[in-house]
């Protein structure tokens, strides 16, 4: 049985959302705060996590950084429930780790299938990637990149992004192949989401590894 933490500071969500998941099969639990989310899901290891952005305290995005910050915790999906539209939210859960965005208020039949969608892109793992040699080697055990010797650890989407860029050296990926393979045609995710995590690839890596292909996509290209 599938695991799923719910977080939001509003009980009447978090029981309404807590009877639909319950009733599709999935195992749920519950937080009111961050505090008490990062406690429950290293307890419980949850296979998602729904998260409120705006919360008291500490917000759902700090919450999603320190998740993300914890190994035991490093395959958990996150999808944020928000009812914010601005683009200041979208990037910073971006950037925070976030694997999707549920905008409230919060249909059941799409939720239930958003949440399906993001568990089977999990289940997949880009296993079937195969990487040829590059002078960044990647540990697929630990999500870890290795450059020049040194160890970089990325969130699950940007090691997943820099697997497929690495997968064919040279060639250009599109960005509706890289949503594709990604995030899944059945996750939906606004129009920043690539660059933001290939902004994030090339704070980590270095400027000169990832190129941009203006109006088509973005490569991976070694300098001679």
């Amino acid at each position: 049985m599938e695991k799923i933490l719910i977080v939001d500071d509003d009980r009447d969500i978090l029981e309404f959302l807590s009877y639909n998941l319950v009733k599709e099969g999935f195992e749920v639990f519950k937080a009111e705060n961050g505090k008490a989310a990062i406690d429950i899901a290293l307890k419980e290891i949850p296979d998602l996590i729904l998260l409120d952005v705006m919360m008291p305290g500490m917000d759902g995005i700090e919450t999603c950084y320190q998740i993300k910050e914890k190994p035991e915790l490093k395959n958990a999906v996150i999808a944020f429930l928000t009812a914010r539209n601005e683009d200041y939210s979208e990037i910073s859960g971006l950037e925070a780790g976030a694997d999707d965005y549920i905008s409230k208020p919060v249909r059941p039949r799409v939720l239930i299938s958003r949440i399906k969608a993001l568990l089977r892109r999990k289940g997949k793992g880009g296993d079937d990637i195969e990487i040829t040699e590059t002078r960044i080697k990647i540990d697929n055990t630990r999500y870890v990149a290795i450059k020049d010797n040194e160890e970089i650890v990325f969130p699950r989407k940007e090691f997943e992004l820099l697997k497929l860029l690495l997968s064919e050296p040279g060639k250009v990926f599109l960005r509706n192949e890289i949503l594709d393979k990604v995030w899944g045609k059945e996750v939906v995710v606004g129009d920043r989401t690539i660059d933001v995590h290939i902004r994030k690839l090339r704070e980590k890596l270095g400027e000169d590894y990832i190129v941009t292909v203006k109006g088509v996509g973005y490569k991976y290209q070694e300098a001679e």
